[in-house]
């Protein structure tokens, strides 16, 4: 069975990155207690390579913010979907998102799901 990638970029100020840390640790926890083998997230550092359009441009950076990259793996899309729904429904989520600060915009953020393309 092939795995399912949940993937998403998005900005935060850089002043928030620790705090978006804490905030971000429990969240990959609650994903994992709903079905996600696994939850990533990266901050960018070589954001630039001549001839390609970075995610700084991609997603309208500001100076002062950084981009960071994510993804959360999966045993199938259904699990994917099993996932979301509960994760949704988490009461912790809301509480975790509604007692947070950090700059964190869901509407500047990209998202997809993605099934495999080149075999591991």
């Amino acid at each position: 069975m092939s795995n399912y990638i949940d993937g998403f970029v998005h900005t935060l100020p850089s002043a928030s990155l620790e705090d978006y840390k804490q905030l971000v640790a429990p969240i990959a926890e609650i994903w994992k207690e709903h079905g996600a083998l696994d939850y990533w997230e990266c901050v960018g550092d070589d954001m630039h390579l001549e001839g390609v359009r970075s995610f700084i441009d991609l997603m309208a950076a500001k100076e002062e913010e950084v981009v960071l990259f994510g993804w959360v793996v999966f045993e199938s899309r259904e699990a994917r979907d099993r996932a979301n729904e509960k994760v949704a429904t988490d009461p912790r989520m809301q509480e975790l998102m509604g007692g947070s600060d950090t700059g964190f915009d869901a509407a500047r953020m990209a998202y997809g799901g993605f099934k495999p393309f080149l075999p591991r």
